[in-house]
C-alpha cells in the first residue's frame, strides 16, 4: 500500500476523450489507490473542461463522474507540464504508430511511468506487456529498459490486445499439459474499434470477416507473453503455434473465441476444468482492487458462456469459458469469452499499474 496514508497516486488520462480513455476514467471512479487529476487529449479539446470536451460523445452506460467533469483538459503534446501534475500516466492516445512510442517515451523521460493500452511498444525488447495473471515476473525487464532511457523512474509497460483475454489465459492454465496447436476464431465487439451503433449502423446485423492486425497480433501476442527475459529483453516462446481468424460482430461490448488445442499430454476433461477453476495469479495473491477473485469461471451450461448473460463477470475483469469437450481433429475444443474493453483494454491496465505499484515500480514522485 502507499506509504503515504489514506493519499493516492495522481494520474493523467492521455488520450482521455475517446472511448478507452472515457473507461479508464469511468473505472478509477473512488478506485482505492489512483485518483484522476489530469486529462490530455488532442489540441482541439485543449482548454476546455472535460465535461465540454466528451459532451455528445460519452459512450460509457453510467454518467461521466463528478469528480473530473470540471478539469481542464490539457494537449497532450505538452509533455513536460502534464508531466509535473502526476505521479503516472494512463495512455490511450489516437495517434500513429511512430508518434505513440514517440509521445509514450518523452513521458518516461520526465520520470513518469506510463501504462499503455496501444500497441505501439508491444514489440519493444525491453517493455513488458503483461496479463498480471499471466506474466507478472515481466515487469523485471523495467530495469533494463530505464537504462535505455536514462531514467531513475520513468518507463512504458503495456498490456496485451483485447482479441487474446478469452483464450491466452485458458492455455496458460492448461500449461503442464503442453499446448502444441491452437485454432482460434475470435467474434469480436464493435467497441474494439471504439464504436457505438450510433457510430456504425452499417454493424447492425452484419459480420465483417476482417480486422485489420488482429489475426497477426492475436497469433504472436500469447508467444511473447510466455516468453523469459534473457540479457535485458523479453525472448518470445516458440510453442504452441497458434492460427486465427478474427471476425467482427454486432455485439457492443465481449469477444468470444471459439478454439481448438492439441496437447503434447493429452488430459481427461476433468483435469482440464479444475485447471481453469484452481488457477490463480500473483492479483489473487496480492488482492489487488481490480483482481477478480475467481479469474477463470467454467460454465456447465451447453448454451453459455453468453455475451448477454457473462461479459460482466467479475465486473468484466474475469474470463468465461464453457464448451469444453473432445474433438475429431485435434484434442479439445472450447469456447471463451472476455470483456474487450474492461479486461481486454483499461480494466487490464488498470490491474497492470497495480501491480507496477505492489512492486515498487510506481511510487510517489516525491520519493524519487
Amino acid at each position: 500500500m502507499d506509504k503515504r496514508a489514506g493519499q493516492k497516486l495522481k494520474v493523467g488520462i492521455l488520450g482521455g476523450t475517446g472511448m478507452v480513455g472515457q473507461r479508464f476514467i469511468a473505472l478509477l471512479e473512488n478506485h482505492p489507490w489512483f485518483e484522476v487529476t489530469t486529462i490530455a487529449a488532442s489540441p482541439r479539446s485543449a482548454g476546455r473542461t472535460y465535461r465540454e470536451a466528451v459532451e455528445g460523445r460519452w459512450k460509457m452506460t453510467t454518467p461521466v463522474p463528478e469528480a473530473v467533469k470540471d478539469i481542464v483538459v490539457m494537449n497532450v503534446n505538452e509533455v513536460e507540464a502534464v508531466a509535473e501534475k502526476v505521479d503516472f500516466v494512463f495512455s490511450a492516445v489516437d495517434m500513429t504508430k511512430e508518434e505513440i512510442k514517440k509521445i509514450e517515451e518523452d513521458y518516461a523521460r520526465t520520470e513518469t511511468p506510463v501504462v499503455s493500452n496501444n500497441s505501439a511498444h508491444r514489440w519493444t525488447p525491453d517493455v513488458p506487456m503483461v496479463v498480471p495473471e499471466i506474466n507478472p515476473e515481466h515487469m523485471q525487464v523495467i530495469d533494463f529498459q530505464k537504462k535505455r532511457l536514462g531514467t531513475k523512474r520513468g518507463f512504458v509497460a503495456v498490456k496485451p490486445n483485447c482479441s487474446i483475454q478469452s483464450y491466452a489465459p485458458v492455455l496458460t492454465a492448461w500449461k503442464e499439459f503442453e499446448p502444441v496447436e491452437v485454432v482460434a476464431t475470435t467474434y469480436q465487439a464493435i467497441s474494439g474499434a471504439g464504436k457505438t451503433f450510433g457510430d456504425w449502423p452499417e454493424m447492425v446485423g452484419n459480420i465483417i470477416p476482417y480486422i485489420g492486425g488482429e489475426e497477426e497480433k492475436s497469433e504472436k501476442e500469447p508467444l511473447r507473453i510466455w516468453g523469459k527475459i534473457e540479457n535485458g529483453v523479453i525472448v518470445p516462446a516458440v510453442s504452441p503455434v497458434i492460427t486465427c481468424q478474427c471476425i467482427r460482430v454486432p455485439v457492443l461490448n465481449g469477444h468470444t473465441a471459439a478454439v481448438f488445442v492439441k496437447f503434447r499430454k493429452k488430459p481427461d476433461r476433468d483435469q482440464l476444468i479444475e485447471k481453469l477453476r484452481s488457477f490463480r495469479g500473483e492479483p489473487q495473491r496480492l488482492e489487488l482492487p481490480s483482481a477478480p477473485k475467481q479469474f477463470i469461471q467454467y460454465l456447465e451450461e451447453d448454451n453459455r458462456p453468453q455475451v448477454t448473460l457473462d461479459v460482466d463477470y467479475e465486473r468484466g475483469m474475469g474470463i468465461s469459458v464453457g464448451r469444453l469437450r473432445e474433438d475429431t481433429v485435434y484434442d479439445y475444443k472450447f469456447v471463451g469469452l472476455s470483456h474487450n474493453t474492461v479486461r481486454g483494454a483499461a480494466g487490464g491496465a488498470v490491474l497492470c499499474a497495480e501491480l507496477l505499484k505492489a512492486q515498487g515500480y510506481i511510487t510517489n514522485k516525491g520519493q524519487l
